[in-house]
C-alpha cells in the first residue's frame, strides 16, 4: 500500500474508545438501525471468527447460534452506525480465522478456550 494512502487513512481514524478485540473474543456490538423515520440500537452478541483490514477499513465478523442455526454478521468497526462494542469475554483464538466453527453443532460451535482475567 502506498505510504500516502496509509498516512491519509491514519488521519481518518477517530479515537472511538472501543476495547481492543481479537479473534476468539465474545463481544456485543451496538448498531444503529433506521426503520422509516425511527432509529433504534440493535445489539448483536457473538464470537469474533474473523478480523480483516486495517486503519479505517478494519472489520470484524461475528457468529452466534440462533435456534440451532448459525448466524454471521460483519461490522466495520469505524462505521458511524456502530455505536459501541462491549467485550464480554476474552478468548484464545489460535488461528487468524475460525472458519472451522461453522462445521460444529451445539455447544461445540462456541467452544474457544477462555482466558481468565
Amino acid at each position: 500500500m502506498s505510504q500516502y494512502i496509509e498516512e491519509f487513512e491514519k488521519k481518518q481514524i477517530v479515537e472511538n474508545g472501543y476495547p481492543e478485540v481479537t479473534v476468539g473474543d465474545t463481544v456485543i456490538v451496538h448498531k444503529e438501525i433506521s426503520e422509516g423515520k425511527k432509529t433504534r440500537i440493535q445489539r448483536f452478541q457473538g464470537l469474533i471468527i474473523k478480523k480483516t483490514g486495517q486503519y479505517s477499513r478494519e472489520s470484524i465478523t461475528l457468529r452466534k447460534i440462533v435456534d440451532g442455526i448459525g448466524v454471521e454478521k460483519s461490522f466495520i468497526i469505524t462505521s458511524p452506525l456502530v455505536k459501541n462494542i462491549e467485550l464480554v469475554s476474552k478468548g484464545k483464538g489460535r488461528r487468524a480465522r475460525l472458519n472451522y466453527l461453522r462445521d460444529r453443532k451445539g455447544k461445540a460451535a462456541l467452544r474457544v478456550k477462555k482466558i481468565d482475567n
